[in-house]
């Protein structure tokens, strides 16, 4: 196999994220291919709500949709991370289970209550109980395209079908145009990450060690902004952290009052900007890079690219993927495996 290059040579990477990564695009494309007309949808005048359920790397596809398709939804859409559902749920909502493995103790648990308060659900999974359990219920199951390694490197094929789920429904026409610039966003930033001038390869030498401090602006950016921590989390097995503006700037922004010659030396500011930002939202980025300046040991800006807030949102999330896979290999690290999460679930179910 030939190597990429901005892929190193030495990599340890056993299960294959570096490709899945750089087949974002692909992925999405094999997904929507496969999402044929999906029989047993709700009408478009029954559904009163959309509640999307998913933990993790599947969690994130509902933060994608609630970010994207939310603001243009005749109804509300919420996401939940929880074994709970909110109270709302009843006949009219709309409930959108998502879970790569289908296995999802949370995701599991609140799909059974949401069946029993009547609400209508679209189950999207590889297989397993969820699979089954939907099948039960005579409700829609669409299948996670084959080939994906882990739940986190399958988003494009998880965030594909639910945006179809909600232009099926009538509540986001046009969602196929929006993946259609999407996906030529993503190979066109696969194209430059491959070669000499890859951002991710940069940014990855210039944090280095440091924690990275993940600020996003706006809903898009703080929602890039979460999967990068997750991603570097997960990926380089690091700590990072992420916040919002304009929300850090009520808050957490006075705690650079102190300590800086301990956060010099240990937190590098990344700045995640886009098209879509409200213009006081800008304004608001430079006055926080005043502050922090002179306490951070670097401050970096990644732009998003690409024609819509899904291409840009996705653009931002496969840099900071790239990011968090360039700073595993840079540390000799398999970004693969992750024990400690299954050292959890084992404690759980053991």
């Amino acid at each position: 196999m030939t190597v990429p290059v901005s892929v190193p040579v030495t990599a340890l990477d056993s299960l294959g994220m570096f490709e899945a990564a750089y087949g974002m695009a692909e992925q999405m494309a094999a997904a929507l291919a496969a999402v044929e007309t999906i029989d047993g949808l709700p009408d478009h005048d029954d559904i009163e709500n959309v509640l999307v359920l998913g933990m993790g790397g599947s969690g994130v596809a509902g933060d994608v949709l609630a970010t994207v398709a939310g603001p243009f939804l005749p109804v509300p859409l919420v996401v939940s991370k929880d074994y709970e559902l909110p109270g709302f749920v009843g006949r009219g909502t709309l409930v959108v289970a998502i879970s790569f493995s289908g296995g999802t103790e949370e995701t599991l648990e609140a799909v059974g209550e949401a069946a029993d308060d009547g609400a209508r659900i679209v189950a999207i999974c590889a297989g397993g109980e969820l699979a089954r359990v939907a099948d039960d219920l005579g409700e829609p199951v669409l299948r996670v395209i084959p080939g994906i390694p882990m739940p986190r490197a399958g988003l494009g094929a998880l965030v594909v079908p639910a945006l179809v789920v909600l232009e099926e429904t009538g509540l986001f026409p046009g969602a196929t145009e929006w993946i259609a610039l999407a996906i030529e966003q993503l190979r066109r930033r696969v194209e430059r990450e491959r070669g000499p001038r890859s951002v991710a390869q940069h940014l990855a030498r210039s944090i280095g060690r440091t924690v990275p401090l993940v600020y996003g602006g706006s809903p898009l950016g703080y929602t890039a902004a979460q999967r990068w921590k997750a991603s570097i989390n997960e990926n380089a097995k690091a700590p990072a952290f992420a916040n919002r503006i304009p929300e850090l700037c009520h808050n957490e922004v006075a705690g650079w009052g102190q300590h800086g010659d301990v956060t010099r030396q240990v937190l590098t500011l990344v700045e995640l900007r886009h098209d879509h930002e409200h213009p006081q939202v800008g304004r608001r980025f430079e006055l926080v890079n005043e502050l922090t300046a002179e306490v951070v040991a670097g401050i970096e800006t990644v732009q998003a690219e690409g024609e819509g807030a899904l291409a840009q949102l996705l653009d931002l999330i496969l840099g900071g993927d790239l990011l968090s896979l360039h700073l595993a290999a840079n540390e000799g690290i398999d970004p693969g495996p992750i024990p400690a999460l299954e050292y959890i679930k084992a404690r759980l179910t053991g």
